[in-house]
């Protein structure tokens, strides 16, 4: 067997058992922006989320609710039960620089909006 794909064989080992030293792993995802709201009765906190266009990053939603909750947008086409109390991550972007509309699903008047600049 080639040295190559002796190399090639035990990395992909390694990856299978998990023991693929600390260099030889993908960067962790900390560099991705990460946005925070809740859902609550009547309302998103914040109501208006501002965002970086053109970079992904995640959104970190709470349910601060008793009742199930959904985030929803067709714009971001996004859609995400949020059980009550819970809390959630759901990735977006990268976004063209504009206004997102969301709601929650299972509630209609509760509304929100981000805006990519």
């Amino acid at each position: 067997m080639s040295h190559t794909r002796c190399s090639l064989l035990r990395l992909a080992t390694m990856v299978a058992v998990g023991t693929v030293p600390m260099a030889a792993r993908a960067p962790a995802s900390a560099q991705e922006p990460s946005y925070s709201m809740a859902i609550h009765d009547t309302h998103f906190e914040p109501g208006t989320l501002n965002v970086r266009a053109g970079v992904k990053f995640k959104l970190v939603v709470t349910n601060a609710r008793k009742v199930a909750a959904e985030f929803e947008s067709p714009e971001l086409n996004r859609e995400k039960v949020v059980p009550p109390g819970q809390t959630v991550t759901i990735y977006i972007g990268p976004l063209a620089p504009g206004t997102y509309p969301f709601v929650d699903d299972f509630h209609q008047s509760t509304k929100g909006q981000m805006i990519a600049k």
